[in-house]
């Protein structure tokens, strides 16, 4: 079987209350069936790294090294 990406709403209610994301990725691989959480930035920075956790956004950040440089003049 090929993976593919199901909405948790297709899940038995038992499956359900055990996964917490809105989409998971089924495999099946020697008869065994794995389902893996999909997590889905709310995001929409696209940076990684440092800023990944979501706390400032990039409009944010430009706006601090701007007065970051003001500062400096």
């Amino acid at each position: 079987m090929a993976e593919m990406i199901i909405s948790t709403k297709a899940l038995p209610e038992t499956l359900l209350r055990l996964i917490s994301t809105e989409k998971v990725k089924v495999s099946e691989i020697d008869g065994a069936i794995t389902l893996i959480p999909i997590f889905e930035s709310q995001n929409d920075c696209p940076l990684r790294g440092m800023f990944a956790d979501g706390k400032i956004s990039v409009d944010k950040f430009i706006e601090k090294k701007q007065a970051e440089k003001k500062l400096e003049r």
